[in-house]
């Protein structure tokens, strides 16, 4: 796709995934001229609002992934959990689909992913196959340990951490990755776009705070208080994790900083990823615009970084379940620098991620600073019966 001229709209994108990712790429698709159309199980989902059109479908069904494919210059898609057979053979009849069906393959298993990676020499936990966490295996397991489901894991389900035989009512009953449990300095992330041709754009490594309830990141701080060395460490392991996947797409890229500092990477998103949502505000190109320019043939853009900025989960609060209502927002907008993004999930639940906050300073202290309070206002709670 070396294209030197456009037509309108200059490209017919298809989005697999119609959730808050699916919004965010097409909101910058549109502002770009590209014509979208979604494919998403729920008829209201987020991004069908800015679509140009959805085919309400589920992301198995071959015929629904034909349809959009056939609507499409290029395909790209949102989420890990589709029918790659399918994508496979969409692949060999000669549609464009970004990231390739290949890549998205290795990066769907978590075991198979850790395996390309290590034999690739990228440095992961230490970590074994084990299809069944049955008695015989937890009573002489080394613990703690990480158990992570082979696939259709995503935020924080899919993985538990059993610390003794006292937690083997919470193994996972299914094919599983066991991993080393890494008592980490720093939980470290990056996004890393790479184009058709080999290009690649590092953005800033960012540090990542995770909520210990939900498993769910909570806070991403960018850049990441680390020396200028460990940082260079970082995106050269994370480049060579995404050539070692033959990715082309955008990419995060998560990683444990060991108190020994060592860098060990944990896993690889195959899009645009929570930990780059800062990049909205705080990025010359943000990374939905990136994976826009990447799919469609265009020059990767600059992913330096203008100014310090905090990112925060806004999540259902506990206890609501309904249509939604954002409590706090005055106090939110308040203050300088901060800017607000809302889902479009018409029903909030426990833990469901509703939006997310940035705020941008000239310093990073008082960007933490200012997210501490705002977790203490910005609620999204549910409408009374």
């Amino acid at each position: 796709m070396n294209q030197k001229t456009f037509p309108y709209p200059l490209l017919r994108i298809g989005m697999i995934g119609g959730g808050q990712l699916g919004k965010m790429t097409a909101q910058v698709a549109k502002q770009m001229g590209f014509y979208v159309t979604v494919l998403d199980p729920a008829p209201h989902c987020p991004a069908a609002h800015i679509a140009d059109a959805h085919i309400v479908g589920d992301f198995h069904d071959a015929n629904k992934l034909t349809a959009l494919a056939n609507l499409s210059d290029v395909v790209t898609y949102e989420l890990e959990n589709i029918d790659t057979q399918t994508l496979k053979k969409l692949a060999d009849d000669g549609h464009v689909i970004y990231p390739s069906p290949d890549t998205l393959e290795i990066i769907q298993d978590k075991l198979i992913q850790k395996q390309v990676l290590d034999k690739a020499g990228v440095p992961v936990p230490t970590y074994a196959q084990v299809d069944k966490l049955d008695t015989e295996y937890l009573a002489t397991a080394s613990y703690p340990f990480v158990q992570k489901a082979r696939t259709g894991g995503y935020d924080g389900k899919g993985v538990v951490v059993l610390k003794s035989p006292a937690d083997a009512a919470q193994a996972l009953p299914v094919p599983s990755l066991v991993e080393q449990f890494i008592p980490f300095e720093k939980e470290l992330a990056i996004m890393i776009a790479r184009s058709p041709t080999g290009d690649i754009r590092c953005y800033p490594v960012v540090e990542m705070v995770f909520d210990d309830k939900t498993n769910i990141c909570d806070i991403v701080a960018a850049p990441a208080q680390v020396s200028s060395d460990i940082a260079e460490k970082a995106r050269e392991i994370a480049v060579h994790a995404i050539e070692a996947v033959k990715g082309v797409g955008v990419f995060g890229v998560e990683m444990f900083l060991t108190q020994a500092g060592d860098i060990l990477v944990n896993e690889i998103a195959p899009r645009p990823h929570n930990s780059g949502h800062y990049t909205i505000e705080a990025c010359h190109t943000c990374q939905f615009e990136q994976l826009v320019r990447v799919i469609s043939g265009l020059p990767l853009g600059d992913a330096q970084l203008r100014a310090p900025a905090v990112m925060w989960n806004i999540l259902g609060e506990a206890g609501y379940t309904g249509t939604p209502v954002v409590e706090g927002l005055h106090e939110a907008l308040a203050i300088d620098g901060l800017a607000f993004h809302f889902y479009d999930k018409s029903t909030t639940k426990p833990s469901r991620k509703m939006g997310h906050i940035t705020i941008v300073k000239p310093d990073l202290e008082h960007a933490l600073k200012d997210v501490q309070y705002i977790k203490d206002v910005l609620k999204v709670k549910a409408e009374e019966a």
